[in-house]
């Protein structure tokens, strides 16, 4: 009897998980076997052992027919339950069953870091021909825990990412392979340094360029946590997982625009996980992910070890993978390729190949994972050149590079080392010279003393002109003042928002918006000004040329009602996406900008924006120009785009760090509102990041840090000031002064490689 008893538990575990990833509803009458079961568990004793047994084979044979349904006709939001149970596996499931042993780095259990973060050394057996080889590696991933609080469902604090950096460095230090896992609905939204955003850009930053295999595997993947610890030269997806650019609640609350404190209804939030396309197939199918890790039915739990097993398989063939891409003997690495194509053999390496990689297979690494993200998301976007086109364009850049190269770094160098060779040897000659003439000029001094009458001073009769004082010049520093506000043809005044403390007059429209530039004299406050201010009034006049205009936002994944509103957008502003790509000059100086605006679905970043974001790196890098992002608002990643929208963070640092590393000089400017995943990567990343006074800089809104942290946050939370205080960024801006301060930055900030220096 107690055998059957254990068996009738086990039905009644199977029964709640259903009931849970069903959403507590009676579906194929969950309730109604629930309650038998518990009817038997309270009188097991009034049934003979046969007739007991013969119920438990009924409701086994019942919940197995529900489960086989449930699986042929599980829906996205019914895939995200999944991995949000408590039955899920979690990393530590995974340390304790995939690898051999381990060592947790950092702190353990409460007494850590962060919890949420789990950072181990660990050592994997990789069999190969049937012999068994050790390896070591280190182990990064989010740990949710199985219900325990403190681990805060593995949404990591800025100092967890930043644990998890310290550990991705040691692990180059020591040229081992890093295996990632991703279980995560995001990062914790907090700006107290070292900031939530800003530690996600300084994650994504350094994994560009790390010199060790990178693997990761996506269980649950939220934005811009997931990214945290997310870019791979291999990424794997465990086949019930999900990976979004948002959770479906949060999408649900944004396209119901559901006012704070209201109920997110069920049926939206069904209908958003299904437009959001976050499964792993859907993922597949867009390229964001290299493969999928096929989970036994209705998702993998903390006890299935044949799962466990799989993964171990599966996470040695990546690294194996990726680890033969990079070396140098082309036919063995085509031989091996082809022999795990063949259905007939295994899949396991046929030879030992260490793990470890040489200075020539480290370039290849990191050329072969800047080629990946350079190609992510390339179908998230309209205006693609033809074939023709493009080669066209190809010959044209790699002859621009051979030009600015020879011209910049073979022809200005050498000058400037005939010039500094010169400089040294005029510089001895006077010297010299110098010595021999002092003698002379002590004799000469001597006999030349006259002890007569000094002149006189000048003095200035009546008769006599005074010079006149030259007419001024404008301050060529100054706004080109070439562009006034349509809003100063309003006559009315306006009340600063600060007069209740600063004791400001009310602010006549004309002169608020025309001469004082958007700007509270008495107080400093700045008023929004549109983006065609800063493209007439920052930039040397006639000097703006747009490029990258074909490139057109698209609604890749087919969102319902998204092209319409695309279309509202590309009306209102006569343009193809929110991200403006030109170059411009400064006081005659040549510089490449990329500017987010406000008027474009709030200036969000899609597949299209990020294309031209990387483009504008190419053409500073290819030209030895400076690089602007003059961010006038952004509302963070396109929802509407899913995932294809997400890894626009990982691609757009990509290729900033490449240009940073080329010796070019970034610049970030941040206006009214930056918030989300541009300011958690390409934007955060930054070495010289200023905002304009005014502006309101994060990682999440008020809403979101209320209903994630529950806690309320103090009105200047997001402030300038305060992003200043917390390190977030290196200065504020007055707008009157932008133009200067911009270019005293050009001219005193980056490295001699660019063209002017």
């Amino acid at each position: 009897m107690n055998e059957l008893l254990k068996a009738l538990q086990k039905i009644e575990e199977r029964i709640n998980y259903l009931i849970q990833i069903k959403d507590f509803t009676n579906w194929g009458n969950l309730f109604g076997f629930q309650e038998t079961c518990t009817k038997l568990k309270q009188n097991p004793y009034e049934y003979h052992e046969e007739q007991f047994a013969s119920e438990i084979r009924k409701l086994n044979d019942s919940i197995s027919f529900l489960e086989e349904r449930a699986e042929e006709q599980l829906t996205p939001m019914e895939r995200v339950r999944i991995v949000r149970t408590i039955e899920r596996f979690s990393l530590k499931d995974i340390l304790e069953n995939v690898y051999e042993d381990y060592t947790e780095l950092g702190g353990q259990d409460e007494a850590n870091i962060d919890p949420a973060m789990v950072c181990a050394k660990a050592t994997i057996v990789r069999k190969i021909k049937n012999k068994p080889y050790t390896a070591t590696v280190m182990v990064i991933g989010q740990e949710t825990g199985h219900g325990e609080e403190f681990r805060n469902g593995g949404s990591c604090k800025p100092e967890g990412n930043e644990k998890a950096l310290r550990y991705m460095k040691v692990a180059e230090t020591e040229g081992i392979p890093i295996h990632f896992y991703i279980f995560t609905p995001g990062s914790f939204p907090i700006e107290e340094y070292p900031g939530a955003a800003q530690q996600i850009a300084r994650n994504i930053y350094t994994m560009t360029k790390l010199r060790v295999p990178l693997v990761s595997l996506i269980s649950e993947g939220g934005s811009g946590g997931a990214e945290a610890i997310g870019l791979s030269d291999f990424r794997l997806m465990c086949s019930h997982g999900y990976y979004s650019v948002i959770s479906p609640e949060g999408a649900a609350a944004i396209e119901g625009r559901i006012r704070e404190g209201e109920k997110v209804p069920k049926e939206l939030i069904e209908v958003c996980a299904e437009r959001l396309k976050l499964t792993a197939r859907d993922n597949r199918s867009m390229g964001t992910i290299d493969a999928i890790v096929k989970e036994p039915q209705l998702g993998a739990r903390h006890d299935d070890f044949a799962f466990f097993a799989q993964i171990r398989a599966e996470i040695t063939r990546a690294t194996d993978k990726v680890v033969l891409s990079t070396k140098s003997f082309k036919a063995f690495r085509d031989w091996e390729n082809k022999r795990r194509k063949q259905k007939t053999e295994r899949k396991d390496l046929a030879v030992d190949i260490p793990w470890d990689l040489n200075p020539d297979e480290q370039r290849r690494l990191l050329v072969l994972r800047s080629k990946k993200y350079r190609e992510i998301g390339m179908i998230g976007f309209g205006g693609h050149p033809d074939p023709t086109e493009t080669i066209v364009k190809q010959f044209q850049e790699k002859s621009e590079k051979v030009y600015y190269n020879l011209r910049y770094d073979v022809l200005k160098n050498s000058h400037k080392q005939v010039k500094k060779i010169l400089r040294e040897v005029s510089g001895e000659g006077s010297v010299i010279l110098k010595r021999l003439s002092t003698p002379l000029n002590t004799v000469k001094d001597f006999f030349a003393k006259d002890d007569g009458p000094k002149t006189p001073p000048l003095r200035i009769t009546h008769n006599q002109s005074v010079p006149q004082t030259p007419q001024l010049v404008q301050d060529p520093l100054e706004l080109t003042d070439i562009y006034t506000s349509p809003r100063a043809n309003e006559d009315k005044t306006i009340t600063c928002p600060n007069s209740h403390t600063h004791g400001c007059k009310d602010l006549w429209v004309p002169d608020l918006f025309g001469e004082f530039a958007g700007v509270c004299e008495s107080c400093g406050h700045h008023f929004p000004m549109e983006y065609k201010w800063y493209l007439h009034n920052i930039f040397d006049p006639n000097s703006i040329f747009f490029f990258a205009t074909d490139i057109i936002s698209g609604n890749p994944l087919g969102y319902t009602g998204f092209d319409a509103r695309l279309n509202d957008s590309k009306e209102k502003t006569g343009r193809n996406s929110g991200n403006m790509t030109f170059t411009a000059n400064v006081m005659d100086i040549k510089i490449v900008v990329s500017m987010l605006y406000q008027d474009f679905r709030s200036g969000t970043v899609g597949s299209a924006e990020g294309e031209k974001f990387v483009q504008a790196c190419e053409l500073a890098t290819r030209k030895k120009r400076p690089l602007l992002s003059y961010v006038h608002t952004t509302g963070g990643i396109r929802i509407q785009e899913g995932t294809l929208g997400v890894t626009q963070m990982p691609k757009c640092t990509m290729a900033v760090r490449e240009y940073i590393d080329a010796g070019g000089l970034y610049i970030v400017v941040y206006d009214n509102n930056s918030y989300a995943g541009p300011v958690a990567s390409f934007l955060g990343c930054s070495p010289y990041q200023f905002a304009i006074r005014s502006s309101r800089v994060g990682f999440a809104g008020i809403r979101v840090i209320r209903e994630t942290t529950g806690t309320d946050i103090p009105p200047d939370y997001h402030s300038a000031r305060n992003a200043l205080k917390r390190g977030h960024i290196q200065g504020i801006w007055d707008r009157r002064d932008f133009r200067r301060n911009l270019h005293k930055s050009l001219m005193t900030m980056g490295s001699h490689n660019l063209y002017y220096r």
